[in-house]
C-alpha cells in the first residue's frame, strides 16, 4: 500500500508540472498503468459481493484522489487533434472515471456507516439503497440511465410487446381464449433431446447462410458448439452462451421443451448474437483500453436486438416462431419495470407479485424466481430490453436515410466491439 501511495502521489506530481496540452499516448499509457495498480474489482452480479469488496478508507482515497486528478488532466487533452480510435479511448477514460468516482463516493458513506452486516433481503434495506441501486443500473445499463426514466421504459416496452403478441393472434383467427389453449397444445412441444438438438442444428446451418448478407465477416467466426446444459442451476434461463468453450448450452432437463423457443434462443446465443459478437471482437483491431473493459449493457443488447431480425433472417418461419420471441421478451419487458420497483421504489414481493400477474397471468413460479433473481443481481436484467431497444431505434433511424444497407450498418455497429450506448451513438453516424 506505501509503494501504491508513493506511486500514485509520483502521478499526481507530474501533472502539476505537465504542459497545459499533454500528449495523449503518454497520458492513456499512465491511465492503463495506474489503474492496473488500484487493483479495483470487477463488478459480480451480486449487489452483496460488490459491497463486500469495498476496501478499506485509504484505498477509497488513493482511487479518489487517482480518478479526480484524472478528470482534471482530461481536460487538458485537444481532443480534435486525436483519431477517431483516440477519442474513442479519451471518452472511455472519461466515462470510467465518473462511473469510479460516483462509486468511490458511496464507499465513503458505507465505511462511515460501520454496517456490521449486509443484508440480503435486497437493496431497498440498505441505508443509501435508492443510491446504490442508480449507482448499479448505469454500471450495468449505461451511464444516461435513470431509475424514472427506466421504469417509464419498461412499461412501453410492455406495451409494444402485448400490441405484436395480439396481431399474432388476431392473425390466427382465434378468440383469445381458443388461441391460448391452442399454443398450449402438445404438438408445440419437443419431449426428448434428441429432437431438440437436431432443431437447433438445422436452424445453425440455415442462419450461417443468410446471416453473411447482413452481417460482416461471418465466414471468419469459429465454429459454433451446441450442447445440452447439464448444471440444473442454470435453469432459470432457457439457454447460456460460454465464451470460453465457444458453446451455447439449452436447458431442457425432462419437462417439454417448448418448440417456440428455439428460433430466438439460437439468434440470441448463436450466430448472429453471442457467438458471433464476442468472437467477431476477439478478430477486430481494438486498442488496449477498448479491451480492458466490458459492457454488458451492449454485450446482452445487442444479442437481444438480433432476436428483432428473425423474420429477415428467415428464422421465424411462421408467426409462431416469433411469438416465441414476443413471450420471452414480454418477461423481460416485466422485469424492466419490477427491477425498478422493487430496487428504487421500495415494492414489496407481494406489489411486485401483483404487477406481474397484472401482464402475465398463470405463471407466478417465473415471477417468485425473477423477483428473488432481480432482489440479488439489481439491474442486471435491464441490460437486455435497454439495448435492444437502442440498437433498434439506431436502425429504424438510419433506415430513413437514402442507401441504407442493413450490413453497413451493423459493421458500423460492430467495428468497436462492446461500448457504452450514450458513447458509441456518436461513432456510428446516425445524423
Amino acid at each position: 500500500m506505501k509503494n501504491l501511495l508513493i506511486t500514485i502521489i509520483g502521478f499526481l506530481m507530474l501533472s502539476c508540472t505537465s504542459q497545459k496540452t499533454e500528449k495523449w499516448t503518454n497520458f492513456k499509457s499512465k491511465f492503463i498503468e495506474e489503474y492496473n495498480c488500484l487493483n479495483i474489482p470487477p463488478l459480480q452480479l451480486s449487489y452483496q459481493q460488490n459491497i463486500k469488496g469495498i476496501k478499506d478508507l485509504d484505498s477509497i482515497n488513493i482511487q479518489n484522489a487517482f480518478f479526480v486528478n484524472i478528470k482534471e488532466r482530461l481536460s487538458t487533452i485537444d481532443v480534435n487533434n486525436l483519431s477517431i480510435k483516440e477519442q474513442l479511448d479519451y471518452d472511455l477514460i472519461q466515462y470510467e472515471t465518473d462511473l469510479n468516482l460516483e462509486r468511490l463516493h458511496l464507499e465513503k458513506q458505507w465505511k462511515s456507516a460501520i454496517a456490521d452486516s449486509i443484508s440480503s433481503r435486497g437493496l431497498s434495506t440498505l441505508k443509501n439503497g435508492k443510491e446504490w441501486y442508480t449507482y448499479f443500473l448505469k454500471k450495468w445499463v449505461d451511464k444516461e440511465a435513470t431509475p424514472d426514466k427506466i421504469y417509464a421504459f419498461g412499461l412501453k416496452e410492455i406495451d409494444r410487446v402485448k400490441r405484436n403478441m395480439k396481431s399474432i393472434q388476431m392473425q390466427s383467427r382465434m378468440d383469445s381464449s381458443t388461441f391460448q389453449k391452442y399454443i398450449r397444445s402438445p404438438h408445440f412441444y419437443f419431449t426428448d433431446v434428441d429432437s431438440i438438438q437436431l432443431a437447433f442444428e438445422k436452424l445453425k446451418t440455415e442462419i450461417g447462410t443468410t446471416a453473411s448478407l447482413y452481417f460482416p465477416d461471418v465466414d471468419k467466426i469459429s465454429p459454433l458448439i451446441i450442447k445440452k446444459g447439464t448444471e440444473k442451476r442454470m435453469a432459470i434461463a432457457p439457454a447460456y452462451y460460454m465464451d470460453t468453450q465457444q458453446t451455447f448450452y439449452y436447458n431442457y432437463f425432462d419437462t417439454p421443451y417448448n418448440k417456440r423457443q428455439i428460433a430466438w434462443i439460437y439468434l440470441h446465443e448463436g450466430v448472429p448474437g453471442h457467438h458471433y459478437q464476442i468472437d467477431l471482437e476477439k478478430k477486430t483491431n481494438r486498442t488496449a483500453l477498448q479491451k480492458k473493459f466490458e459492457y454488458y449493457g451492449f454485450i446482452e443488447g445487442y444479442a437481444a436486438y438480433v432476436e428483432e431480425l428473425g423474420v429477415t433472417l428467415g428464422a421465424y418461419k411462421t408467426m409462431y416462431d416469433e411469438l416465441g420471441k414476443w413471450e420471452w421478451d414480454l418477461i423481460r419487458s416485466v422485469r424492466v419495470s419490477m427491477d425498478v420497483g422493487l430496487n428504487y421504489y421500495n415494492w414489496t414481493d407481494e406489489e411486485a407479485l401483483l404487477f406481474w400477474q397484472k401482464h402475465i397471468p398463470g405463471q407466478d413460479n417465473i415471477a417468485q424466481r425473477e423477483i428473488a433473481r432481480m432482489k440479488r443481481w439489481p439491474a442486471q436484467v435491464v441490460t437486455y430490453k435497454y439495448g435492444g431497444s437502442k440498437i433498434l431505434e439506431w436502425k429504424e433511424k438510419a433506415e430513413k436515410k437514402e442507401g441504407f444497407s442493413l450490413l453497413n450498418f451493423h459493421e458500423k455497429l460492430l467495428q468497436f466491439g462492446n461500448t457504452p450506448f450514450s458513447i458509441l451513438e456518436k461513432y456510428i453516424d446516425l445524423e
